[in-house]
């Protein structure tokens, strides 16, 4: 197996997974703390290192609210450990693989975790990358900047670098996806077969990062697990311009007390998270904006128009998400995105899903947000829910579609007939073809 390797910046040494088949390396440092100079700043190489590094933990998580400490399905369902340590000093990456040597060429999904850009981390026990890894590929889980600290704009930061003024959070994971591009040989990956994933803001954050031409020779799928989300009026997954979200961050830093953004990075980083924590109750949180540059274009409005990277992609919704005067936004947003692409002439092949099994418990929660991430990861076996022999082998089912689709940028392997009753078909303009997950 794999357990060492060396990258760019140094040797690295891993443990091996529960299945001891699949090497895990955990806490690669991918780019230069964000921190005193370099906080709102876009992310820098990451220094050297002496020695070997022992990747054995996940990095801090990014700067957020305290995760555990509530009483909503989210805290219930996985964020479950108020003490998990938690930095500014965050943008570190994970591998899962299952390779035996730095030849064997894996295919390699990049995974972006969601949270509304507010929330979230790669430590997040559903997104345990074993599973997927067994099926013969290497998944890779990439950290980035949140809140205030990912997604502040200012006219002090345009003026200091016009060529990459906000999006910070963006900016980490599209380092996070170059640094796989040049490192992932050394962990037995194929750095010309890249898919990129996410759910919720991860799908969002998926959607910008193919839609950024600078990205394009580095992928070649896209997985967008409830990601295409379009509500009326303004909401954190519709960009507001550079012009609009630097009147925002002014506002802000009044708020702190700051009268320039080198006072701002002076401000201790908690003190910082918790005043964004009350300035949100009566003001818009911070997300991603058209910052001019990397991300010039409404993503959403990329796919429906197929001004985007000319790849395969994955997406879909579950039934009981976002449902808003009896409409399912999210559900809306896909056929409508899906719809668009198909008229507008594209040829890479869309795959449209609904994930609508039952979902136990005593809390009754419908086939909620989120929901799904135990099955495409194949990770029911860490849920407190009463999950049934059905659950399991769909969840085996829907991990193998999305191993499949990275290693072949197609849910289908290559033995399955087209008549089969679960090959997967493309959408097409007479048809979305749906591919119903239920048990």
């Amino acid at each position: 197996m794999l357990r060492e390797t060396r990258v760019k910046n140094g040797n690295l040494k891993g443990l091996p997974g529960n299945d001891p088949r699949v090497t895990v390396y955990k806490g690669i440092p991918f780019a230069a703390p964000p921190l005193g100079d370099l906080r709102w700043h876009k992310p820098e190489p990451a220094p050297d290192w002496e020695g070997t590094l022992n990747a054995y933990t996940f990095g801090p998580i990014s700067m957020q609210d305290r995760p555990g400490v509530g009483d909503d399905i989210y805290c219930r369902e996985w964020h479950v450990d108020k003490d998990i340590p938690m930095d500014e000093d965050c943008l570190y990456l994970n591998v899962w693989t299952p390779a035996m040597s730095t030849k064997d060429r894996l295919p390699v999904l990049v995974w972006y975790f969601g949270g509304a850009f507010q929330w979230g981390y790669t430590a997040e026990m559903e997104f345990n990358g074993e599973r997927l890894a067994r099926r013969g590929i290497i998944v890779v889980s990439v950290n980035y900047r949140l809140q205030a600290f990912g997604f502040l704009a200012h006219p002090g930061l345009t003026a200091a670098d016009p060529g990459s003024p906000a999006n910070f959070g963006l900016l980490d994971q599209q380092a996070g996806l170059k640094w796989v591009y040049e490192n992932i040989e050394a962990f037995g990956g194929d750095p010309k077969n890249i898919t990129v994933a996410g759910q919720s803001a991860g799908g969002g954050s998926v959607l910008n990062q193919i839609c950024d031409p600078e990205n394009y020779g580095m992928i070649k799928g896209a997985v967008v697990l409830s990601g295409m989300i379009r509500f009326p009026g303004d909401d954190i997954l519709t960009p507001a311009s550079l012009e609009k979200a630097c009147e925002k961050g002014e506002d802000f830093l009044r708020y702190l007390g700051a009268s320039s953004i080198n006072e701002a990075r002076s401000i201790d980083k908690v003190r910082i998270r918790d005043a964004y924590g009350e300035y949100v109750k009566d003001n818009p949180r911070f997300a991603p904006v058209l910052d001019k540059t990397h991300y010039r274009y409404d993503p959403y409005e990329c796919f429906m128009n197929n001004k985007r990277a000319d790849i395969p992609v994955i997406t879909g919704y579950t039934p009981d998400e976002f449902v808003i005067g009896g409409v399912n936004r999210v559900k809306e947003s896909v056929h409508n995105a899906v719809k668009g692409a198909l008229a507008a002439g594209g040829d890479p092949e869309i795959y449209v899903y609904e994930f609508a099994p039952t979902i136990p418990g005593p809390d009754d929660p419908g086939v909620f947000h989120s929901s799904d991430l135990w099955f495409w990861f194949e990770t029911l076996n860490m849920c407190w829910r009463p999950f049934g022999g059905a659950h399991f082998e769909l969840a085996r089912r829907m991990c193998d579609c999305f191993a499949d689709f990275v290693k072949y940028h197609t849910p289908n392997p290559p033995q399955r007939p087209k008549d089969d009753p679960q090959y997967w078909h493309p959408a097409c303009e007479n048809s979305l073809n749906i591919m119903q997950f239920k048990c």
